[in-house]
């Protein structure tokens, strides 16, 4: 017996996006996020059982593509020596529910098929000599942890619904989980009986809005209104417009209505939204859930109004000669303190280099997503690690397709070398063989696994990153990301530069400990010479290159690019581009964060960026006060 889907105590987000994909399939899946043991496999298990007539189909995380999609059917190609397709996993889908548990743990190639095939509710395959083609509409529900990593934007942005899976923390409603746990698990049919009435009603109501919702007819205020929605959550392409409109209509339908409100649209943005805000915005999926929950309440309460309220926009802008006067005024104190600041940077710069400041670690806050963000490592290799999916040079990893063989055979594709001789069978018969291998028929493996990265850290401690306590902030920010190296178990190590040198503090090593330790002892002082820096960060990982090609390295720079001195006499400016453009040359991938401050600014780290061909981010950017856990990134 299975736990029934409507005695799940909470859970009602998730349980309503659940409900929305059976009304409109149209919507697209959800994506559900979450912790271990907050029912996400127990809703879709119930979900499955409340609606029979559609079997939920548990995709396996070792699934080949060619168990995916389908291949050569291998028996019936060697009795008959004619290719003969055999339907693939996605065949049994059509009409049912696709169950992908982890689905973040599954290889990006089986990720995308899947969100394609979805999408396209067509199968077309073209491979091993075959070409076929079925109907596949189903509907797609993935759950995934975030512990272990986080889907990369392009397959998120597929899922048509985003729902958080948070474990409650009041005590009565915990109480009342364990009680129904253990009551189903002493009687399950006692259990099951109990919810049989409310299961029926709820499962009439859903096919009632299943025959209702084709008939919903949206109308040309509606369609601009969604497009404001979805322009203000600053999302990129029209997807998100028309999943908002087809959420909208099951919501509507569900709540027994033929026509749309704009309600119905601000609680279809709660689950259409979330993961499609623009990645430079600093909300998770989770916060970014929250919020918009939070905004629909308010507009709601607007909705009621009050008088203050309802003024003219004109009324609400005037602004009084007092608070003009104030405005001016403020705007004096900025630009006395802007110039207060860069007299101070150059002061700070132009000291004896014998003076020294030391400063503390700064607070220590969840990063956003940046450290191998884009990295999906197409190069064979054979390191350890969390950090990012990489094709395996070794025998380990998850077998995910097959290819022609290059050189030495080593790791031996047996299923896909017998379907690529199969079709030869009849006609190649020899010495009483039951098949015939020809070495144009071998096939090896292609595996995945996960890899750590060699990440370099080089620190601007001149004197200018002690204005304003600057560098106080940036050791926080290198603390935040050693915190998340830590996790990938990532390799690290340190470079800093000031005064007339640049210095390796840390060769790359695993001790987060040491690192740290190194960072709280970092000084300022003296002028920046900017282009040693950068030559010491590029010999540096060119050795560990030549020491270990298995590496993925990284170069993170902390500066504001001002370098002001150079041990060649030539011009600093100059010489920290042309070191930067050896490292883009090299195709070693770095990362700048900006440390620049005040209102006035040269973004002269952001030229240093685009000639090293790094990511590009400010230093107050990487700060996310208001997320709820680690964003993690994709591994």
């Amino acid at each position: 017996m299975i736990f029934p889907f409507v005695a799940v105590e909470g859970q009602e987000r998730i349980k309503k996006a659940l409900l929305l994909n059976i009304v409109n399939k149209k919507i697209g899946g959800v994506l559900i996020n979450g912790e271990k043991g907050t029912a996400k496999s127990t809703l879709v298990r119930g979900l499955g059982e409340l609606f029979s007539e559609m079997k939920v189909i548990n995709l396996p995380l070792n699934i080949t593509e060619d168990n995916l999609v389908g291949s050569i059917d291998i028996e019936k190609t060697m009795k008959s020596g004619k290719k003969v397709f055999q339907e693939g996993l996605l065949k049994k889908c059509h009409g049912n529910i696709l169950y992908v548990d982890e689905i973040n743990l599954l290889g990006d190639s089986i990720v995308s098929s899947i969100l394609e095939v979805a999408s396209r509710e067509m199968n077309y395959v073209e491979r091993d000599g075959v070409s076929f083609s079925h109907e596949c509409r189903f509907v797609l529900i993935g759950t995934m942890n975030p512990e272990e990593g986080d889907l990369r934007p392009q397959l998120l942005d597929k899922f048509g619904l985003y729902v958080n899976a948070a474990g409650t923390c009041d005590v009565l409603e915990r109480v009342r989980i364990v009680k129904k746990r253990l009551e189903y698990e002493n009687s399950p049919i006692e259990f099951c009986e109990k919810y049989r009435e409310e299961e029926e009603i709820l499962k009439e109501k859903v096919n009632r809005a299943k025959e209702r919702v084709e008939k919903i007819k949206v109308s040309e205020q509606i369609m601009n209104i969604s497009v404001k929605i979805v322009e203000e959550a600053n999302t990129v392409g029209n997807r998100a417009e028309i999943i908002l409109v087809e959420t909208a209509k099951a919501l509507a339908a569900l709540d027994g209505r033929s026509y749309l409100n704009i309600d119905d649209l601000k609680e279809a943005a709660i689950f259409v939204l979330p993961h499609r805000t623009n990645q430079k915005q600093e909300s998770t999926p989770q916060n970014k859930e929250n919020e918009l929950e939070d905004n629909n309440q308010e507009d709601k309460q607007e909705d009621n109004g009050s008088e203050e309220n309802n003024l003219p926009d004109e009324e609400q802008e005037k602004e009084t000669p007092e608070e003009s006067g104030k405005e001016n005024e403020e705007k004096n104190d900025s630009e006395t303190s802007e110039n207060s600041d860069k007299n101070e940077e150059e002061k700070k710069n132009n000291e004896n280099t014998e003076s020294e400041e030391e400063f503390g670690i700064g607070e220590i806050f969840k990063v956003k997503d940046i450290l191998i963000d884009t990295v999906h490592d197409t190069k064979k290799r054979a390191g350890t690690g969390k950090r990012c999916k990489t094709k395996s040079g070794s025998l380990q990893g998850r077998y995910i397709k097959s290819t022609l063989p290059k050189g030495k055979i080593r790791d031996f594709a047996f299923d896909a070398t017998i379907r690529a001789a199969a079709p030869y069978q009849t006609k190649n018969k020899e010495n009483n063989l039951m098949i015939s291998i020809k070495k144009e028929h071998i096939r090896v493996k292609v595996r995945e696994k996960r890899t750590g990265a060699s990440i370099l850290f080089v620190v601007d401690s001149s004197g200018s990153m002690g204005v304003k306590k600057r560098m106080e902030a940036v050791k926080g920010a290198i603390m935040s990301l050693l915190k998340d190296a830590y996790e990938k178990r990532d390799k690290v190590g340190m470079v800093s530069f000031r005064r007339d040198r640049a210095e390796e503090l840390l060769p790359i090593t695993r001790s987060i400990d040491l690192a740290q330790k190194k960072l709280e002892k970092l000084t300022t002082g003296g002028k920046t010479p900017l282009a040693e820096g950068i030559a010491k960060a590029y010999t540096i990982m060119k050795n560990e290159i030549r020491k270990d090609k298995e590496i993925v390295p990284l170069i993170v720079f902390l500066s504001d690019g001002k370098g002001n001195f150079s041990v060649s006499g030539k011009d600093p400016v100059k010489e920290s581009i042309e070191m930067a453009e050896k490292i883009k040359n090299d195709g070693i991938r770095a990362i700048v964060i900006d440390t620049e401050e005040g209102f006035i600014k040269l973004e002269m780290a952001k030229t240093l960026s685009e000639a090293m061909k790094a990511d590009y981010y400010k230093l107050e950017n990487l700060k996310s006060e208001d997320m709820l856990k680690l964003i993690k990134d994709n591994i």
